[in-house]
């Protein structure tokens, strides 16, 4: 009986960890991005820079006109991830 509820305890606190660490990621790298575009001077004030929402959802995060330009920067550089240093690159309406 011992054995089995240690299993039990252990495959909880495994799920807990994994579900602590994507999220945590996921909010990091949110903030990572902002903190990023800050240092390269960009213009940013809070998530709505990118985002629709005033705090996006991470099932609903809607981008604006500068996070889909950062998206297809992230596509045409192949990069991993969005870097926010890019986001004082922005064309935006200067065509």
């Amino acid at each position: 009986m011992k054995t089995q509820s240690f299993r039990l305890g252990a495959l909880v606190s495994l799920l807990v960890v994994c579900g602590w660490l994507g999220i945590s990621s996921t909010s990091s790298a949110t903030m990572e991005i902002q903190k990023q575009a800050k240092a390269a001077g960009a213009d940013v004030k809070n998530c709505q820079t990118c985002h629709v929402a005033a705090l996006p959802k991470k099932d609903s995060h809607e981008n604006n006109a500068l996070g889909d330009w950062l998206v297809a920067e992230k596509t045409k550089r192949n990069a991993k991830a969005v870097d926010g240093a890019w986001a004082k690159d922005y064309p935006g309406d200067k065509k």
